[in-house]
């Protein structure tokens, strides 16, 4: 059995187009397409940097939230690309993973506006204020084509979210966990995202020009895409597009916002990818660059590449460039980009004016032009320092056999608590608890719960965060200043902290956990995403341990989404629950079923599903 996945079908949207015009860079000899344009709307609203690439509304159906409507035509699509291939024939077990940075954020504006104007709203709006509902809305539209989803996870490490829903999937594939899988990835452009990101002053006065000296920052995108995933050697009737063969992670554990300069921390997930696929190093013709155009995230880059490719000078197409930053979805887009290249033997043309930088080198085309290329690598970086790596094969490299081993996986500890503490926090990590009390009230409540487990004990490993309402309290802090006085009155400060992945990213600073790092909120119960994922990953061999985390803080906003929209809940209360879960069975209290399910709402269903296996009470 190959180690390698096939993608044998797709569907996406962006703002070059939909299908394969959303994605498809390989016409030879012509310069980089760019829907990168200065934006009405956003002029309009009051952006200082008004430019972005929106999606035609023309491939829109007409949708409550626009990232609903995102991801319906990435469904639409697939499905109608997997039509005669037979793969989902004789039940076959379908997995769904998905990356956002948003989800339902189109929704949440408008519920918290009916909120700042004292208004109602409905429990049908609240539900879709929630990270999940656009996933739940999707997995239940492939659920009614006829696929049987025996397992769904939607995670949200922002930036790197679908480039983690692809190296899932892989995992899953190995572990024949299920048949088919279906990962991707979405995210709807507004204005809570466009004015936290210029709050920070990460966005451009002018077209994105990446690795080019004056880059002055990004312009924000929008868009999905999802691909059908089998084992090598499984598809039917049609034949592999590309492979993805390889998937790395890390985290830098060095700064929230900005990224380790060493380029270090990349430069590992890179490594961990390119050795999960086995491929050579001279094969790797081609990558594809977060290049956010941001001066230290570019000549980070530059310097991870070097490393990982021991200064191989591949080809470098900053994707971003043409369909800006499409957050979630920017994994999955910039891979089927990088996919068709390897297919079709075309290196992309880069867009950008001006001279390469010296401190951030990159081998640019000006023109799409033919080349040999086994290989791309396609390099991820998010928020709280979360790095994530896939190697993509052209479907003419001969695969390496041999299935993968997959180890058992035991629980070593878990911890539970009702409320932050900075003191036992600040014991644990050795930093003053002044310090400590600065960071943010989610992230200091899950860290309550990591320091119960002891520093010593988690090193060397990653952490996984399973959200449910999230950070639904600190995001209408966040907006309502921005309702008020309009984006130029977003509070820099705040912006972080609505990020889901910024909190497994703190925890990764204060603990130092250099590992794979992730935040999931698939729904009500993300504590027992966390768990599995983090059991996914020790059993794959990418860490010998991992911490799964969880936890729930009630403010006014999750309060009123969780009484209108989950009143069964009545019991949830503020409190997070972690566990540290190893590969080595030595002092363990129980081996894990990853596959084993669950219920329940929050930090709770962790806490009792940890208390049921141990046959302790929670």
């Amino acid at each position: 059995m190959s180690a390698r996945a096939s993608v044998i079908a797709f569907g996406a949207v962006s703002p070059l187009g939909e299908g394969e015009e959303a994605i498809d860079l390989t016409r030879v000899g012509v310069p980089a397409p760019v829907a990168i344009e200065r934006d009405e709307t956003m002029e309009a609203d009051g952006f200082i940097r008004p430019f972005c690439a929106r999606v035609s509304d023309d491939h829109l159906a007409p949708a409550d939230d626009r990232a609903d409507a995102l991801l319906s035509v990435a469904v639409s699509g697939l499905l109608t690309d997997l039509a005669g291939t037979g793969v989902l024939e004789g039940r076959a077990r379908v997995g769904l993973v998905v990356g956002t940075s948003s989800g339902g954020m189109r929704s949440a504006e408008r519920y918290f506006a009916a909120r700042q104007r004292a208004e109602e709203p409905s429990a049908a709006l609240a539900g879709a204020s929630t990270y999940f509902a656009p996933f739940v809305s999707a997995r239940a539209a492939l659920a009614r084509s006829g696929m049987q989803i025996v397992r769904s996870l939607q995670i949200v490490n922002a930036c790197a979210a679908s480039t983690w829903a692809l190296g899932v999937g892989l995992l899953w594939l190995r572990r024949e966990a299920v048949d088919v899988v279906i990962a991707g990835g979405y995210d709807a452009l507004g204005p809570f995202v466009a004015a936290g990101f210029e709050s920070l002053r990460a966005t451009a006065s002018k077209p994105a020009s990446p690795f080019r000296l004056g880059r002055d920052g990004m312009a924000l995108g929008e868009g999905a895409a999802l691909v059908a995933l089998v084992r090598e050697g499984e598809e039917r009737g049609k034949p592999a597009r590309f492979f993805v063969s390889g998937f790395g992670a890390s985290t830098d554990a060095v700064h929230i916002t900005a990224p380790d300069r060493t380029g270090g921390g990349l430069a590992r997930a890179a490594k961990a990818a390119l050795a999960d696929s086995a491929v050579d190093l001279d094969d790797v013709g081609l990558v594809s660059a977060h290049a956010t155009a941001t001066p230290y995230n570019d000549a980070m880059e530059s310097r991870a590449i070097r490393a990982a490719l021991d200064d191989r000078a591949p080809v470098v197409h900053p994707m971003k460039a043409q369909v800006g930053h499409t957050l979630g979805a920017a994994g999955i887009i910039e891979s089927l980009a990088a996919g068709l290249a390897v297919e079709r033997g075309v290196a992309p043309a880069a867009a950008g004016e001006g001279e390469i930088d010296p401190d951030a080198p990159a081998r640019l085309l000006e023109i799409s032009q033919p080349f040999e290329s086994g290989a791309a690598l396609k390099l991820s970086a998010a928020f709280g320092g979360m790095n994530a790596a896939l190697v993509l094969e052209s479907p003419a490299r001969k695969g390496r056999l041999g299935p993968r081993t997959s180890r058992r996986v035991y629980l070593k500890a878990l911890e539970s608590v009702r409320q932050a503490d900075a003191a036992v926090v600040a014991a644990a990590t050795g930093i003053e608890a002044d310090k400590i009390r600065r960071i943010d009230d989610l992230s200091l409540l899950a860290a309550t719960a990591v320091a119960a487990l002891g520093k010593e004990r988690i090193q060397g490993g990653g952490i996984v965060l399973g959200h449910s309402l999230a950070t639904i309290d600190i995001n209408e802090r966040f907006y309502s200043r921005i309702l008020a006085r309009g984006p130029a009155a977003a509070e820099p400060r705040l912006f972080p902290p609505t990020s889901p992945n910024l909190m497994p990213g703190q925890i990764a600073i204060l603990f130092e956990l250099t590992g794979p790092s992730a935040a999931t909120a698939s729904g009500p119960g993300g504590g027992l995403d966390a768990l599995a994922l983090a059991a996914e990953i020790v059993a794959a061999g990418a860490a010998e341990r991992m911490v799964a985390c969880s936890m729930d803080l009630l403010g006014p906003a999750s309060t009123d989404v969780l009484t209108r929209c989950f009143p069964d809940a009545a019991d949830v209360g503020t409190g997070a629950a972690a566990a540290l879960v190893e590969a080595d069975p030595a002092g363990a209290l129980c081996a894990i079923d990853i596959d084993a399910p669950g219920g329940g709402f929050g930090h709770l269903a962790l806490a009792r599903e940890l208390a049921r296996l141990t046959d302790k009470k929670a």
